[in-house]
């Protein structure tokens, strides 16, 4: 069993920062962990993608250039610095995480934990 605790998030202007964190529970040595995000009304999307071991990520187009998904192994912790964040980065962050050697774009249905999720607001 695995549980994700999610935090950091908040109300920041448009062009702030903010760092999310994920705090994992359980053995996860061989999980993708990932960021997902969803707006009032839209679809939860990927945001971001990291490889427990490894050295494999991956961004959505959204937020390519701008966030840092980074893994500290020693503290079960995964972190996504946020920076430049742009009002349309408003919406519900959550931490998941998916038993596989492999790291891929996983739909939401793939991943096996989530956390409760952590609102980002950034106003304009």
């Amino acid at each position: 069993q695995v549980q994700l605790v999610e935090s950091g998030g908040g109300l920041v202007q448009t062009g702030g920062s903010l760092r999310l964190s994920c705090a994992a529970s359980g053995e996860i040595s061989n999980y993708v962990m990932g960021w997902f995000r969803q707006a009032p009304g839209k679809e939860r999307e990927s945001v971001s993608v990291i490889m427990w071991a490894g050295s494999g990520t991956y961004y959505s187009d959204s937020v390519k250039g701008r966030f840092t998904i980074s893994r500290d192994n020693a503290k079960n912790t995964v972190y996504l610095q946020m920076n430049s964040l742009k009002p349309e980065d408003t919406a519900t962050y959550y931490c998941t995480a998916k038993r596989s050697l492999l790291m891929d774009k996983f739909p939401p249905s793939a991943y096996d934990y989530w956390g409760q999720g952590t609102q980002v607001t950034v106003s304009s």
